[in-house]
């Protein structure tokens, strides 16, 4: 019998590069042309926007500006330089511009990923869907997952003033590429790591007084703290059913279980602890194939155990779980399980699993999430195991 691992492992349609590239930025003009039709989507590339024009004309970032846009800005000041040369733009023009070239710089990251071709024509054909669903939301997403990655992959051609210039950059943008820092593990020249990190860092705080005043700049730091700080506490309460929010570990169990009161330290701090475990391995900080499962344990952890994760954020998760499996020896059980993954992950939320999957399962339950979690605690199993050393290292390759 022919299993169903070795059915995709030799699969031409998931080989092909050509083909990935069409299904990649096909799928995110689809998604652009459906939200421009809908009307549906733009309205975070209004938030995007206004961050620029709030920061020129020094006004507070965090407030809601009902007659600009819906909902509040939650990036920081540096994002106002980043989005600059879409948001001078008119708003259709600039909000396609941006989403494309969010597409193409998280394409460009997985091509530097150090794997084989065809391991990286398979990912991007998988996570197409996941790239579609935020280019529906015009959302940010693939561009701090590009960071991340461009991170790691920096690092392991031991170029890290150019890592760290990703690495910050997300940080500065959204808080969740300082997962990237966990890559000084790896690098050969920690003195060099820890420089560029403060050099980074006075960089982008800076970098918007290109607009502005410091006395703003130091203000919007302590408003954007504050303006964090209440979003984490509208997220965890469920009595508002605010269903798009929490898609989290932690929401899972508030939501499933009914504990309203769950703190999320309870959740967390286990889940720091089994990371730590998996970083003790000091003897392999040399190896690829441990590098590249610590970088997969990354990218889940800071979607799923995040408060702020919403359905647009799983690109982040979905890319670890796409390249975990693509590095296995592959089973019926494993890829059984990533055809649940790929189907649960990148269509929970359509109406592909029915509208009442939707609607009474996937959003009160926080059933996107559930995937990316088994993954990551098959990761820290597999870590423990030193399962990664059966990897073949025929999947891999460094392109300096």
């Amino acid at each position: 019998m022919i299993k169903l691992g070795v059915m995709i492992r030799r699969s031409e349609f998931l080989n092909n590069k050509s083909l990935s590239i069409i299904i990649w930025f096909g799928l995110v003009i689809v998604a652009l042309a459906l939200s421009f039709v809908n009307h549906s989507g733009i309205n975070n590339y209004y938030i995007f926007k206004g961050v620029f024009e709030h920061t020129i004309q020094q006004k507070n970032l965090y407030l809601a500006y009902p007659e600009q846009y819906e909902d509040v800005n939650l990036y920081g000041p540096v994002f106002s330089v980043v989005i600059a040369p879409f948001a001078i733009l008119p708003n259709i023009l600039g909000s396609f511009l941006w989403i494309l070239f969010s597409a193409f710089i998280l394409y460009y990251a997985i091509q530097q990923l150090p794997i084989s071709k065809n391991i990286k024509s398979a990912i991007i054909i998988c996570s197409a869907v996941e790239m579609m669903n935020v280019a529906s939301w015009f959302q940010s997403n693939a561009f701090i997952a590009a960071c991340i990655l461009l991170g790691f992959s920096f690092i392991i051609k031991e170029k890290e003033g150019t890592a760290l210039f990703f690495i910050l950059l997300a940080t500065f943008i959204k808080l969740y590429g300082i997962v990237g820092l966990s890559f000084f593990l790896f690098s050969d020249n920690k003195r060099k790591f820890i420089f560029y990190t403060i050099c980074w860092s006075l960089v982008f705080i800076s970098l918007p007084l290109l607009f502005t005043s410091i006395d703003f700049i130091i203000q919007s730091y302590i408003d954007w703290y504050h303006a964090l700080t209440v979003k984490s506490a509208k997220n965890i309460d469920i009595t508002q059913q605010n269903y798009l929010q929490d898609i989290s570990v932690m929401g899972m169990i508030r939501r499933i279980f009914k504990f309203t009161h769950l703190k999320n330290i309870v959740v967390f701090i286990p889940a720091v602890i089994l990371f730590l475990i998996q970083c003790l391995y000091v003897k392999y900080y040399n190896d690829i194939r441990y590098k590249t499962y610590l970088l997969c344990s990354v990218l889940l952890m800071v979607v799923i155990f995040s408060t702020s994760a919403e359905s647009p954020t799983y690109i982040i998760a979905f890319l670890a779980i796409c390249l975990w499996y693509f590095l296995q020896n592959k089973t019926t059980y494993n890829t059984i399980f990533f055809i649940f993954a790929f189907v649960v992950t990148s269509f929970s939320y359509s109406d592909l699993l029915t509208p009442s999957f939707r609607i009474y399962i996937a959003r009160p339950y926080a059933i996107k999430a559930l995937p990316s979690f088994i993954t990551w605690l098959i990761i820290c199993m597999q870590v423990y195991k030193k399962q990664f050393l059966q990897i073949s290292l025929e999947n891999f390759k460094i392109n300096q």
